[in-house]
């Protein structure tokens, strides 16, 4: 995975038919009369002008962007009015974009800077490292090139005049990007204790460090380095007890962070995910997602905007929920044997997940870290899994069938709203030598609709005012809602979808119950379990999948059905939920709307017979 976020974007001659606006706003002449100006945002640059047409492609825009001199990238992702435009061959106009629309762009940066750090002896130690590393992790490299820079832990680093954070990331030091940063080694100044209930903080008494020397005269006051926070632990309420995998996870993880290897954030995505590392620092044990740090969240480090109303960047998700939906997707992805009971692996791969609270400076804190109980993070927790790179790296004909197919059965039983190349790893079976994909990634499944809950709260809030409206609200709150507007699959366009099913994957689609999983998902505690709309999602979803190949149909008629064309045209399944819901009179319970779907997607379903 590598780092999305910041990168000043140099253009063009302003004359050129790639930066068809000038700077004072007005149109240069290779504008087209229907073109409009709309305004790239990319966190810690300004903002740039660019002019398209409404009926440009977002694949052409996104190749407009790239056109820009200095600005390579291999994956971007565009953001407006808080959505995705994930779907790269609909129209600007498809998602609403017109004049003046601001959109956020998420890039991947270049991966490693040039760092110099200098003591007051003028002995310099040079390094390439990772833009998503932060200052924590230089003093652990500077620690390991020698015994006189064994304390360097408790000294601070400077960078032009100013004192570094342990948590600050490379990439926000910088705004210049400088070929080279140039660090400068500094010890504390002063000596205080702080009670911390019954532990206290470490204080040390410092002059600037040069050699051995003055680093074996330092006077250390007061260390206690054992603070709860350091400690992963699981977080919701469990009925059922952790099987051994996810101990050792947890274990893995906690010790890494104890013997001070700090969280590592990845350079790929558009929210905060760090690798967690083992005790010896040498390899990758986890990746943990913060839900402070979920796209559009408080503490997002990509810089998008803050959401207006918790939705988030896919239809039917709510900001601060994806880590519950990884786990589910975990929970959910049953052995071919039946319900997991240790650490059989699922019949898609899902790799081990779990939520966790976890105390750490190494995280990214917008206001900073103060050692202080409310700055742990709480999150999912997956195992790291070796890979050879994702789907995106080669093209789709050398994968195997059968593994593809798994990971279609997966998505369309979670109704996944962000299947794309990337976040299916390449890996290879150790015992046979084939090829592996692991489907990774899972924030975005179980959708809801999330605005018909906003509005049904925020009625709540005025009854007084308007009893009517909250009359009207509360009919559409217990009304038939779901939202698969954002489903997308990146395996509909590939070969291996347009393959029937065999028989062993055909017979793992017939074992599977809604109703089991709606009730192993209570056992473990997730909040989903007790949403209508994600069960009533789970429900629809596996119906349509058991129905579907009871029919013979294959992956990509199946995912057809539930996926749109294009952004504003409903799917097929959409149409049959709207259809279900006009059949039903207001009250009617959730078994019989799901009884009238069934007799309607089965009607739907026999043109396939003909």
């Amino acid at each position: 995975m590598s780092s999305s976020g910041v990168l000043s974007l140099i253009p063009n001659r302003e004359d050129s038919p790639m930066f068809p606006v000038r700077f004072d706003g007005s149109r240069s002449p290779h504008c087209l009369p229907e073109s409009i100006l709309i305004y790239l945002a990319v966190a810690g640059s300004s903002v740039i002008p660019l002019r398209v047409l409404e009926s440009e492609s977002i694949a052409s825009v996104k190749l407009r962007i790239q056109s820009y001199r200095g600005f390579a990238v291999k994956k971007q992702k565009l953001v407006f009015d808080g959505r995705e435009l994930a779907r790269n061959n609909n129209l600007v106009r498809d998602y609403g974009v017109g004049d003046g629309h601001v959109l956020h762009l998420i890039i991947r940066l270049s991966d490693l800077r040039c760092i110099t750090v200098r003591t007051i002896s003028r002995k310099t130690y040079n390094f390439q490292v990772e833009r998503s590393r932060n200052i924590g992790y230089i003093k652990l490299q500077l620690a390991k090139r020698g015994n006189h820079l064994s304390d360097i832990i408790n000294h601070k680093l400077i960078y032009d005049g100013e004192e570094l954070d342990d948590s600050q990331l490379i990439d926000d030091i910088d705004k210049n990007n400088d070929a080279v940063i140039h660090l400068l080694i500094r010890g504390c100044a002063q000596v205080s204790t702080e009670t911390v209930e019954k532990d206290f903080e470490l204080s040390i008494y410092s002059a600037d460090v040069t050699e051995k020397e003055e680093v074996d005269d330092l006077q250390i006051v007061a260390r206690n380095l054992l603070y709860e926070g350091l400690l992963i632990k699981p977080l919701y309420d469990l009925k059922v007890e952790l099987s051994p995998v996810i101990t050792d996870l947890i274990r893995s993880a906690a010790l890494g962070l104890e013997k001070g290897n700090l969280p590592i954030m990845s350079s790929e995505g558009s929210g905060g995910a760090y690798f967690m590392q083992d005790a010896c620092g040498h390899k990758y044990v986890a990746l943990f997602k913060p839900i402070d740090e979920e796209p559009m969240a408080e503490n997002n480090p990509r810089g998008l905007p803050l959401s207006t109303d918790g939705e988030g960047l896919k239809k039917g998700t709510r900001v601060g929920k994806g880590a519950i939906r990884e786990v589910a997707a975990y929970i959910l992805d049953h052995p071919v044997s039946g319900p997991r009971l240790s650490d059989e692996v699922g019949f898609a791969g899902v790799p081990p997940t779990t939520m966790v609270r976890c105390f750490d400076h190494g995280f990214h804190h917008t206001e900073g870290y103060h050692y202080v109980p409310n700055n742990f993070k709480i999150g999912s927790l997956q195992a790291f899994v070796e890979n050879y790179g994702s789907c995106e790296d080669m093209g789709p004909q050398a994968f195997p069938v059968q593994e593809v197919h798994k990971i279609c059965v997966l998505d369309i039983r979670l109704a996944n709203a962000d299947r794309h190349a990337g976040n299916i790893l390449i890996c290879k079976d150790e015992d046979e030598g084939r090829m592996m994909l692991v489907p990774i990634d899972h924030g975005y499944c179980l959708p809801e609709n999330v605005s018909i809950a906003f509005i049904f709260v925020a009625s709540r809030s005025y009854c007084y005012m308007v009893p009517c409206f909250l009359a009207f609200a509360t009919r559409l709150a217990i009304s038939f809602f779901c939202n698969f507007e954002d489903c997308t699959f990146e395996w509909l366009y590939w070969p291996q979808a347009h393959r029937q099913f065999n028989e062993a994957t055909i017979d793992y689609i017939k074992s599977l119950d809604a109703e089991a999983d709606i009730e192993l998902l209570k056992n473990y505690g997730l909040e989903l379990a007790s949403d209508s709309e994600c069960t009533r999602t789970l429900r629809i979803s596996t119906m349509l999948l058991k129905k579907g190949v009871e029919r013979g149909l294959t992956p990509y008629e199946i995912g057809s059905i539930m996926c749109r064309e294009t952004v504003l045209k409903e799917s097929k399944l959409e149409e049959m939920i709207r259809e279900a819901k006009d059949a039903v009179l207001p009250g009617t319970s959730e078994a019989a709307f799901l009884e009238t779907l069934s007799e309607i997607m089965d009607h739907y379903l026999v043109k396939f017979d003909l």
